[in-house]
């Protein structure tokens, strides 16, 4: 007999995500061009879908399938876009995101230096999934933080 399970099962963290994508396959194969992802696992549903699949991603397992309408499981792109972001902390966020924009993905926020401490910016996948790349180049305190934010709202575009 089994001994007992543990709440959280070994290779997830207490929130994980669980992208429901059009073209579940393709997205695996575009995962792992763009940002590394090793499959750990996939069910193959109906007519040729995936009904279950896990990918890792660094030190994190992202779950996903191909969307099923039918049951109330739509796509970004069935829906009109994702108001989600997932996002990646990497020692080179550079060599990510270069890698991730050679495989297909857009970019809606270019790499910058920010004021928070981070070089970081947005791409959103070729499924409508939108993902933030980061990495942590300076600690700040709160203070520091609201200065140069304070600072940086200031000189945004548009404002007077």
């Amino acid at each position: 007999m089994a001994g007992k399970a543990s709440p959280v099962p070994p290779g997830f963290n207490t929130v994980s995500a669980h992208l429901i994508i059009s073209g579940a396959a393709e997205a695996i194969e575009f995962y792992k061009k763009a940002f590394g992802a090793e499959v750990k696992g996939s069910m193959p549903g109906p007519g040729g879908k995936v009904m279950h699949a896990e990918i890792r991603i660094g030190d994190s397992t992202v779950m996903l399938n191909d969307e099923f309408p039918e049951m109330g499981a739509k796509a970004p792109t069935t829906i009109g876009g994702s108001p989600v972001t997932l996002h990646i902390y990497v020692p080179d966020c550079d060599a990510l995101w270069n890698r991730a924009v050679a495989a297909g993905a857009k970019v809606t926020m270019p790499l910058a230096d920010m004021f928070w401490g981070d070089r970081y910016g947005t791409l959103t996948d070729p499924f409508g999934h939108h993902w933030s790349i980061a990495s942590h180049k300076e600690d700040l305190t709160p203070e520091e933080i609201g200065k140069r934010g304070a600072e940086f709202m200031k000189n945004m575009p548009g404002k007077s």
